[in-house]
């Protein structure tokens, strides 16, 4: 999360009119604008190291894999994001040119500055996509992925990943390895024998 734009309040629907003709991304949540600055490298790396596992999981099935330059509208919300990465297997998603609605899986790749936000505020809007079954957040720094799976109560239940069990997303079948995951990053988050 950035700091608030300068901008005056408007409407979702107006920032996503306004938003199609910027040079740089913003994002939106309740009538704020907040410009979106540059990622550190190892975020880059780790959502494209992410992304691509998940491309070549999902080709040939009805689900899609997208990456930072797409935006979600939440509605029930009232914001619009741009996640590290998601999974949509919704037909009017993966029809739709530049806003999804309907994700089944959001990955967020932690910063120090965006760390509190992307497990508070931002969640709780993820949340209310009915279509969401779970919610990534990777910590480049540490290593470590945290994973937030929706139940059949409609609950959410949190674990954490290691080394040894690496990235498994159910929803869509999907298991990577941790040294996949963090490829390039500069330290090796292997299991030391």
């Amino acid at each position: 999360m950035a700091l608030p734009a300068t901008l005056t309040a408007m409407t979702r629907a107006e920032f996503l009119a306004w938003e199609t003709v910027q040079a740089d991304k913003h994002e939106y949540w309740q009538g704020d604008v907040f410009a979106m600055v540059g990622a550190r490298q190892v975020h880059v790396i780790v959502s494209l190291n992410v992304a691509t596992l998940l491309k070549a999981h999902l080709r040939g099935t009805s689900c899609r894999a997208y990456m930072a330059d797409i935006q979600l509208e939440i509605a029930a919300a009232d914001a619009v994001f741009y996640p590290d990465v998601l999974v949509s297997c919704d037909a009017a998603d993966l029809a739709a040119d530049r806003v999804l609605q309907h994700p089944r899986v959001i990955i967020e790749v932690l910063s120090e500055s965006t760390a509190g936000y992307d497990r508070g505020a931002k969640f709780a809007a993820y949340r209310r996509l009915s279509s969401l079954q779970e919610y990534v957040l990777i910590d480049p720094d540490r290593l470590t992925v945290e994973i937030f799976r929706r139940t059949d109560n409609d609950d959410w239940l949190f674990s954490t990943h290691d080394s040894a069990r690496g990235l498994v997303l159910k929803s869509i079948d999907f298991e990577a390895s941790l040294v996949d995951v963090f490829e390039d990053v500069g330290t090796d988050p292997s299991p030391t024998t």
